[in-house]
C-alpha cells in the first residue's frame, strides 16, 4: 500500500495541498508491516522550489494519521474540512483523540465547508462519507489531462471501486461507503474523468507521475 499527498497550482497562483501524509515520527502497530518513509510532504515541496508558507490552503480529507501528519508545517495555511467531521473530531470521537496533535492546533484557521463545495473554479471537494465520518474526496479538472478523481479513502484501492465491495475493518459505515463509492462512480462517468486515483494503491501508484513531475 501507499500513501500520498496531492498540490495543485491555479492559474491565480494558489498552492493547495491536499494532505500531508504520516507525521515523521510515526510507529506502526505492533504486528503490522514496517512503514518506509522514502520521502515526506515537505521534501517533495522543497524539490520543487516551495516552502511550507507557500501553501495558501490544505484540504483535509479526514484526520486519520497518514492524512495529518505534517499539518503543523503549514501554520498560514486556510484548512478546509467538511463540519461534520470536524466536530465530531473536536467533541472527541475517539477514532481521532490519538491524532489531535496533529491538526488540532490553535495556530490552525479552519474553513468548515458542508456537502459537495466548488472551492476555486476547477476544483471540488466532494463528500463521501463510509471510511471516517463526512470523509471528502477531491475532482479536479484539468485543463490537459481533464478531471482527475482523487478518491482518497473513500475508495483505496483500484478492484474495490464497485457498489459490490465490503467494508474494512479500518471503515466506519459500510452502507455510506457504498453509497460514496457509487456516488463517485456516478462522477465519473458524468465529468468523463481521465484519471481516479486511489487513496492507497502502491501498484496504481508506480504508474504516476509524482513530483517533479505533474498532470497539466
Amino acid at each position: 500500500m501507499s500513501s500520498g499527498c496531492y498540490l495543485v497550482q491555479t492559474n491565480a497562483d494558489e498552492n493547495i495541498l491536499i494532505d500531508s501524509g504520516l507525521p515523521p515520527d510515526y510507529t506502526p502497530p505492533p504486528g503490522t508491516p514496517e512503514t518506509e518513509h522514502s520521502t515526506n510532504v515537505i521534501r517533495c515541496l522543497r524539490d520543487i522550489g516551495l516552502d511550507p508558507g507557500d501553501i495558501d490552503t490544505v484540504i483535509c480529507t479526514h484526520f486519520d494519521i497518514d492524512h495529518v501528519g505534517h499539518h503543523r508545517s503549514f501554520p498560514t495555511a486556510e484548512f478546509i474540512v467538511q463540519r461534520e467531521h470536524y466536530e465530531l473530531a473536536r467533541a472527541g470521537h475517539p477514532r481521532f483523540a490519538a491524532t489531535s496533535r496533529y491538526w488540532d492546533d490553535p495556530r490552525f484557521h479552519f474553513r468548515l465547508v458542508d456537502g459537495d463545495v466548488d472551492l476555486v473554479p476547477g476544483l471540488t471537494v466532494v463528500k463521501t462519507p463510509g471510511h471516517a465520518p463526512a470523509h471528502q474526496s477531491v475532482l479536479v479538472r484539468l485543463p490537459e489531462t481533464g478531471s482527475v478523481l482523487l478518491a482518497i479513502d473513500a475508495v483505496m484501492m483500484s478492484w474495490l471501486f464497485t457498489v459490490d465491495r465490503v467494508a474494512w475493518p479500518m471503515d466506519d459505515n459500510e452502507a455510506e461507503l457504498r453509497a460514496s463509492t457509487q456516488k463517485l462512480l456516478d462522477m465519473a462517468e458524468r465529468e468523463s474523468v481521465a484519471l481516479v486515483i486511489f487513496g492507497h494503491d502502491g501498484e496504481q501508484w508506480k504508474s504516476l507521475t509524482k513530483a517533479p513531475g505533474y498532470y497539466a
